[in-house]
């Protein structure tokens, strides 16, 4: 069967139609490996090609090189001091040496690269998987309780498990472009690849690429300082704590390597689901939750806690509408996943964490929103739900064992940020693989400069929230579901040519409607989340909630006294 292939011209960004032949003659230099077998792919029916040439921004002649093979790439920093293909599932493994391929070759079909190595043992240190566990199991799983009282329980639920397999499907939609694409470094790479190398894409990737980051690190100098005002009752000016949480992340950031930053990675993990379940039992054994028949401002905190197994009537769309953008923030999280996978030894054992973490994900996110959610009440909810305590130490207690994640996670933000700008600045010099004087104060820098941006973010921005909220409908739109639609057309199209759709009969259709729902759903969360983010709902002014509001919402804070201006000293306690 003839094969129709799609062909980039790297050096003019055109593109043109290429046809194989019927009988396809085998690459000279391939081998079986393990990792990916073209040709067992190809008897069971399975294709895997390219799109074709590399992206033309920041891929230097070094790159370009060995595009195809990550067995390449391994051997060209095997004599470099600081090695970045070194994330695993496997720990203390066997090597096992193949030949690598030439250069690749518009013609060519080596997805996987038939020259990499290929790593054996039985050691499971799940490095990736760490890293995946720290950037999901996070702070925001303290909003589910808030998003099933708006939802109710059973719907909260369901949408909770849609959302996570939408997310676990379009992943591993990333994960087969970059088998495709090995030379892919991050998801500004991926995107202007995706879209017929246009060189205006990666830019405007880039963009939303380092400003999603960089907000994220500032979410978190605020949330630490947040956390230290609630420790010491306020024992400082929060400006004063915002400076320490950027210093102690900025510290935390220097590691240059995942594999380093995933040793962090589990130890976050751990404790956040050890903070997650003490609130969960302490908001199960306390006597009331906090505000427990006060009236409150609004004179709502009456009675006992309610818990509502379907939407309340009355519930608005706008409302509606924000809770399933909390449960949708937290599982979003592609926008990492290409730079995961570069520095794995053997990119396709990344399908075996991701499985791995979205069940855990299922697991712990339904079970503490559901315990929190059930003793708490749709009246005394809060976001994050530590707020909803109402013994003061339980709170701390519970609190403070998320400390490691407040500072891990815009940690983990910042390194892919810094080794975004940092790979492009020294690409093909020793300055990247080994210890010098320039690397190192360069990587540094950049780092530092980072979380100056987002110390400043967050001093500068009182209404950091709300503005947070707008950009994640923005950003999270074409990170989350767009992308990755657009993806799936994309090789499909390279795999079986142009009439793909009809050509695989029922399953070419399939596909193609499923992932034309998917676009669509980023476009509802692009103009439909934009519009709650403009138009919330009325809540507290101290609840933290993601998709809370955004441009109305700063102008009622303003007009209602709530914001007390930048750079202020005042407590942000829970």
């Amino acid at each position: 069967m003839a094969l129709a292939r799609e062909s980039k011209a790297a050096a003019n960004g055109t593109s043109n139609i290429s046809a194989l032949d019927e009988k396809r003659e085998p690459h000279r230099d391939s081998v079986s490996t393990g990792a990916y077998d073209v040709e067992k792919a190809e008897q069971s029916g399975r294709k895997m090609s390219r799109l074709g040439g590399p992206t033309t921004i920041g891929i230097t002649d070094s790159d370009s090189a060995s595009v195809v093979s990550v067995g390449k790439q391994m051997e060209q920093e095997a004599e470099n001091a600081i090695k970045y293909r070194t994330c695993s599932w496997q720990k203390n493994a066997r090597l096992i040496s193949f030949p690598t391929v030439k250069p690749y070759d518009h013609l060519s079909r080596d997805p996987a690269g038939v020259g990499r190595s290929l790593w054996t043992g039985s050691d499971m240190s799940q490095q990736t998987a760490a890293l995946l566990f720290s950037e999901y199991i996070c702070l925001a799983i303290m909003s589910f309780p808030y998003s099933y009282s708006v939802l109710g329980l059973v719907p909260g639920l369901l949408v909770t498990v849609a959302v996570a397999g939408l997310v676990l499907y379009t992943s591993l939609v990333v994960w087969e472009f970059c088998l495709r694409h090995p030379e892919i470094r991050d998801v500004c790479d991926l995107g202007q690849m995706l879209y017929y190398g246009w060189p205006w894409v990666w830019y405007a990737t880039a963009v939303m690429f380092l400003l999603n980051n960089t907000f994220i690190e500032a979410l978190h100098v605020l949330i630490g300082a947040k956390y230290l005002n609630t420790m010491t009752g306020g024992a400082m000016c929060t400006v004063g704590f915002s400076a320490i949480m950027a210093v102690i992340s900025w510290l935390c950031s220097l590691p240059r390597t995942f594999d380093t930053l995933s040793k962090l990675a589990t130890l976050s993990v751990f404790f956040t689901i050890v903070s997650v379940v003490l609130a969960a039992v302490f908001s199960g054994i306390e006597e009331h939750p906090k505000g427990y028949n006060t009236g409150g401002p609004a004179g709502t905190l009456v009675g006992e806690p309610k818990v509502n197994a379907f939407a309340a009537s009355g519930t608005t769309f706008v409302a509606g509408m924000n809770a399933f953008l909390n449960i949708s923030y937290t599982f979003i999280g592609q926008i990492t996943l290409p730079s995961f996978i570069a520095e794995m030894k053997e990119p396709k054992d990344f399908k075996k964490a991701l499985l791995t973490v979205t069940v855990a994900e299922i697991i712990v996110f339904s079970a503490v929103g559901a315990v929190v959610y059930n003793y708490t009440g749709t009246q005394y909810i809060t976001s994050p739900a530590f707020g909803s305590l109402g013994n003061e130490l339980y709170q701390k207690v519970s609190f403070s064992f998320m400390i490691p994640t407040l500072i891990f996670l815009g940690v983990l933000y910042a390194s892919v940020s810094a080794r975004f700008i940092f790979f492009r600045i020294f690409e093909g010099t020793r300055h990247k693989g080994n210890h010098t004087v320039v690397g190192w104060a360069s990587w540094a820098g950049i780092l530092a400069i980072t979380w100056i941006v987002a110390f400043v973010i967050a001093g500068v921005i009182p209404f950091f929230n709300d503005l947070l909220s707008l950009m994640s409908s923005l950003f999270d739109s074409f990170f989350g579901f767009i992308f990755w639609g657009t993806a799936y057309m994309r090789m499909r199209k390279a795999d079986y040519g142009p009439g793909w759709v009809t050509k695989r009969g029922i399953r070419g259709l399939a596909g193609f409607s499923f992932n034309v729902v998917i676009i669509f759903i980023g476009l509802y969360m692009l103009t439909a989340g934009t519009y709650v983010s403009v138009h919330p709902p009325s809540v507290a002014s101290h609840t933290l909630i993601l998709g809370q509001a955004s441009v109305q919402s700063i102008l009622d804070n303003y007009h209602a006294g709530v914001v007390e201006g930048v750079f202020t000293c005042n407590s942000n306690a829970l």
